[in-house]
């Protein structure tokens, strides 16, 4: 254990400089912010900057806002400033906050278990086109992103948010982020157990609550009752999958400790089987224990998966049980393997009702808000008023009658809105990237839909599940860990000895089937110029070389570096 002002650091072993402060852990007594982070939040809790934004901030304009409100607080409620138009790759690490600040925002409406209606989706779609010039980028946390957005406009949009019942808390910062829940929740035929009113529990107890609004880092969560393992339960902090209990019947399975970045590490069980109606309180427990355990003197230390590594599932289990329930879990079953390969709900599927849902794919999850509100349109005019947004940047839509659903898949391909997409255009995904994010070395998102429509083009037979991850930093926010092909930016030079943007590549990473971390083949890099050569050349030598039945993970998985190459 770290010293601790009762242990002098003198009376431990000698550690790295600055170890014997403790890793600022309040359960222990370390109160004392340890960095400026720490610092903005003890000072004022980012909930209150909300009122500055509409009195202060909206009205006097940009040049107004405190920066530890700017690139703070503001992120408390969704609001990132995002970059500025032409700075490349190589000054991201190099430039000041304020050199790379431009002037307008990135905003995040958080849409927890993923559910809209018609109505919330149409006003989605309005707000983008009056506010933030058309953007509105599908996340694979099943939230909505705009960009371009102005501070003085920020009240307003909160006004029309919140009126359908929709919100940005919390949707950024060091908080309680978006509950990630199974797309078709409570509609689908082989659904173990709906996890909704569980999401709507933990809403209404823990999200905008100031007793869990200072957090080390953020604190991702997912809930879901699908066999599918819909929601990529392997990487979230706290994660609750159902299961079915031998003498208990329907329930949710425990994970902690999961997440990706530049450390990646995958959740564990604990082991634990949480009746529904009980799943508020665990989270609440789980949560408890990182506000107050989790390490705060260092950012690249401060999330869940570092304790939990160091605890290991028996203690978290019973620091959990003995200190924040004050009661034992119920020991249960791990879940099944899915029996599919995809776990995005796309195509037409019937539900336990009798009528259909509908799942299909924009590019990389790139819509705009005219798109968006066509989506809307369209659902209603085939009778539907429920939507929803899944974890892998696509949409449903849902309840739709047998006959209605020959003419609903055909309005949404005439939007560009694929049912039945390619496997390429269903399995790639890609971060917001150098267009707006101020941590990006390279361009993504129009990296990955020109990369679709070649690979469509060049090898239209392919016919294989291939997931192609890109990712404009190292942060992993489009998990290229966990994908068959992850691509993580950067530059390099090209064979002329020219900078230029380019790709390190990670292959054969899984969720849900065997689910680990892609292999790195020294030295495999590709320039942007050369990523659909490459792709093309290595999904080649998969078909080439795979056995009967054989994923590209398992083949990427013993595949020479001269086939992976």
């Amino acid at each position: 254990m770290a010293a601790t002002p009762e242990q002098p650091a003198t009376t431990t072993p000698r550690r790295k400089a600055g170890r014997h402060r403790g890793e600022g852990q309040w359960a222990v007594g370390h109160h004392t912010p340890l960095n400026g982070n720490e610092q903005f939040k003890k000072d004022d809790d980012g909930l209150n900057v909300r009122t500055r934004i509409e009195t202060i901030y909206s009205k006097r304009g940009f040049d107004s806002i405190d920066p530890n409100d700017l690139r703070g607080r503001m992120r408390w409620w969704g609001l990132y400033t995002q970059r500025k138009p032409g700075i490349d790759g190589g000054k991201t690490a190099v430039l000041e906050p304020e050199e790379l600040d431009d002037k307008y925002f990135m905003l995040r409406v958080r849409i927890d278990g993923g559910r809209l209606t018609t109505q919330q989706l149409r006003v989605i779609g309005e707000i983008s086109q009056e506010f933030a010039r058309g953007t509105a980028d599908l996340t694979d946390r099943q939230n909505v992103q705009y960009h371009w957005i102005r501070i003085e406009d920020v009240p307003e949009i909160w006004r029309r948010l919140e009126e359908v019942g929709l919100s940005t808390t919390e949707a950024c910062g060091d908080t309680p982020r978006v509950i990630l829940g199974s797309p078709v929740a409570g509609i689908a035929e082989n659904e173990i157990i709906d996890g909704s009113p569980a999401i709507d529990e933990i809403q209404r107890r823990f999200i905008g609550n100031p007793d869990f609004s200072n957090l080390p880092r953020k604190f991702k969560s997912a809930v879901s009752g699908s066999p599918n393992l819909d929601v990529a339960h392997e990487i979230n902090d706290i994660a609750f999958v159902g299961v079915n209990h031998p003498v208990h019947g329907p329930g949710f399975d425990l994970w902690v400790g999961g997440g990706l970045s530049t450390n990646p590490k995958l959740g564990v069980r604990l082991g634990a089987w949480v009746p529904r109606d009980e799943v508020a309180d665990v989270y609440g427990g789980v949560i408890g224990i990182f506000r107050d355990y989790g390490y705060r003197r260092l950012r690249t230390r401060a999330r869940l998966k570092f304790l939990v590594a160091d605890w290991g599932a028996e203690k978290f289990r019973q620091i959990l049980e003995d200190e924040y329930l004050k009661r034992k879990l119920v020991d249960g079953p791990a879940p099944e393997q899915p029996a599919q390969t995809w776990r995005d709900h796309l195509g037409v599927h019937r539900q336990k009702d009798g009528r259909f849902y509908v799942g299909f794919a924009a590019r990389v999850g790139r819509v705009d808000g005219s798109t968006l509100t066509k989506i809307a349109e369209v659902a209603e005019e085939h009778g539907s008023g429920r939507v929803r947004t899944t974890a892998e940047q696509k949409m449903i839509v849902l309840d739709v009658a047998e006959e209605q659903v020959e003419s609903l898949v055909a309005g949404l391909e005439a939007l560009d809105l694929r049912v039945t997409p390619s496997p390429f255009r269903r399995g790639t995904m890609a971060c917001t990237g150098i267009e707006f994010c101020k941590l990006a070395i390279v361009e993504t998102k129009a990296r990955g839909a020109s990369l679709i429509d070649e690979l469509e083009r060049r090898i239209p037979e392919f016919d294989q599940p291939i997931t192609i991850n890109i990712n404009g930093c190292p942060n992993a926010c489009a998990r290229i860990q966990v994908a068959d092909i992850g691509l993580k930016g950067q530059l390099m030079l090209d064979e002329n000895g020219e900078q230029v943007e380019g790709y390190q590549v990670h292959l054969g990473g899984a969720l849900g089937l065997e689910a680990g971390f892609g292999r790195k083949v020294r030295g495999l890099k590709v320039t942007s110029a050369e990523l659909p050569d490459y792709v093309e050349r290595v999904l080649g030598r998969f078909q080439e070389e795979r056995e009967d039945g054989e994923r590209f993970a398992t083949w990427a998985a013993r595949a020479s570096a001269e086939s992976l190459s």
